[in-house]
């Protein structure tokens, strides 16, 4: 492996917005001098100045020394022109996202900069190969794609196009880990790793929206309170901005010649259309402002707790023995039955199971047992606050009751969701793991990088792999199977990775 560039290595910094001057104040902070340039010099002076104020935030948290702050603001250097990055070790591009644009700046800086100058840029959707195509020395350019906020968010991906030298990748990877950043390698292809597995946590919630299963501020708590996931799909892509967003989507689904995974909402666009594009315009799926008042979720209201219920073989997987666990630890008796059928718990004649892709509709009919109610995925079974039910069409009121007072006494809100395939965490996180396999399976990373891609990138609580080991690649794989089959789309075809994995009876993780 490579070693980092060495402190005191010049580090150039082209474009002084939000995710440039981020990026110099990470790379001053860690020892290295700073060269900041910007067409526009007053933009320069405000970014140092910020940094500036930004590292004296960090004193008054005691998260930096007085010493190591001043040491850093002297390390910032405003530069003029691209003639005064002459002596870099590495330029860092992060300018508008407009390919022409790049092609031009970099072809100025190859004349400007030494031979071992390495050119990084900062794209987090263009491809690094067309870049860098036009250079007369291509294997020096890398993507090296921080996230926003830039000294707050971990990762990096270090990106190789067609061209790039591997001694350039291994060099940019260790300076990111000496800058405190935690670097993936990836492969130059459409979305690179968080841009294109994290499609699917937007797309199935504009789906399920769509098919109306429950209402954003329903959707968004399930995927918080049962998935663990910091923010819900729809309060996140009113924080990104839906032109942001939309504009992401078209661009992965046109790179991937209209891969139908990766297919743009007609709701999004509809928002984009009228203006409402979230926090900033003051409107998308919920209102901001002063007067604005966020919609509460659906809960189901307080239903009596039964005396005991059977718990079966069933199917078995650890989240459900959670579940009777939480139920016997608040006095209800739970009663081996291994006469049952295939569902986990079984209330009197009500038949009560973990989702696996078919709707609880489908599930009554095929098994002929009219009452059928199913629960949602939970990434923390013991200690989860919420749960989702889905009932059958032709569920009696009376038992869709009774399974909603038995949550209820394990100590879940519960919340309703209307009968639609795989329901919301289950159905997301197999369509997560499905794009991590493929990413992995197509060359673009590695298991451990698509994880901590995902966890250090946008939050996730767990990798998609490791999820998928957790649930059962077997239940990921029939969930996804079942989907498919429910919708007749190949945006649902399960990846080959996770196949091969199952017949192997492998795991992605040791």
């Amino acid at each position: 492996m490579a070693n980092a560039l060495p402190k005191g290595s010049i580090v150039a910094v082209v474009g002084s917005g939000a995710m440039g001057s981020g990026i110099a104040q990470v790379a001053a902070a860690a020892g290295y001098p700073v060269r900041l340039y910007d067409s526009r010099p007053e933009a320069v002076a405000k970014a140092i100045a910020d940094i500036g104020k930004a590292y004296a935030r960090l004193v008054e948290k005691d998260r930096m020394s007085s010493a190591e702050a001043n040491l850093a603001r002297e390390r910032l250097h405003p530069a003029s022109t691209l003639e005064e990055l002459a002596d870099a070790a590495i330029v860092v591009e992060a300018i508008v996202e407009n390919l022409d644009v790049k092609r031009k700046l970099f072809a100025d800086l190859e004349a400007i900069v030494g031979e071992r100058c390495i050119l990084a840029t900062n794209t987090s959707s263009i491809s690094i190969t067309s870049i860098a195509a036009p250079l007369r020395r291509p294997e020096r350019l890398v993507g090296m794609h921080f996230f926003n906020p830039v000294p707050l968010m971990a990762l990096v991906e270090v990106i190789s196009g067609l061209a790039t030298s591997r001694e350039v990748a291994e060099i940019v990877n260790a300076t990111a880990q000496a800058w405190g950043k935690e670097p993936v390698h990836a492969r130059s292809t459409p979305g690179f790793i968080v841009n294109r597995v994290a499609r699917p946590y937007y797309a199935e919630a504009l789906r399920l929206l769509l098919e109306r299963a429950a209402d954003p501020a329903t959707l968004d708590a399930v995927m918080r309170d049962c998935g663990g996931f910091r923010m819900g799909p729809f309060e996140l892509m009113d924080l990104i901005g839906h032109d942001v967003n939309f504009s992401v989507t078209q661009s992965v689904f046109n790179a991937y010649f209209g891969d139908p995974r990766f297919t743009p909402s007609v709701l999004q666009q509809e928002l984009v259309n009228a203006g409402f594009l979230g926090r900033k315009s003051g409107r998308g799926f919920y209102r901001y402002g002063e007067d604005a008042t966020r919609p509460e979720p659906q809960l189901e209201p307080h239903r009596p707790a039964p005396a005991h219920v059977s718990f079966g073989p069933g199917a078995q997987d650890a989240m459900s023995d959670a579940i009777a666990q939480r139920l016997k630890a608040a006095g209800v008796q739970v009663i081996a039955d291994a006469e049952r059928g295939e569902a986990r718990f079984h209330l009197q004649n009500t038949a009560i199971h973990l989702t696996d892709g078919r709707t609880a509709t489908e599930r009554a009919s095929e098994s002929e047992v009219r009452d059928t109610v199913l629960y949602d995925l939970l990434l923390d079974p013991a200690g989860a606050t919420r749960i989702a039910l889905a009932r059958a069409d032709q569920c009696s009121d009376a038992a869709y009751n009774g399974a909603v007072g038995l949550f209820q006494a394990a100590g879940f809100a519960v919340t309703r969701i209307d009968d639609v395939p795989g329901m919301t965490v289950m159905r997301t996180v197999a369509m997560l793991a499905n794009e991590a396999a493929d990413a992995v399976n197509q060359g673009v990373c590695s298991a451990a990088a698509v994880d901590t891609a995902m966890r250090k990138g946008v939050n996730y609580p767990r990798g998609p792999l490791a999820w998928a080991d957790s649930v059962g690649i077997e239940q990921i794989v029939i969930v996804l199977s079942n989907l498919a089959a429910s919708y007749g789309e190949d945006r649902y075809r399960v990846s080959p990775l996770l196949r091969r994995k199952l017949s192997a009876g492998a795991r992605f993780h040791a």
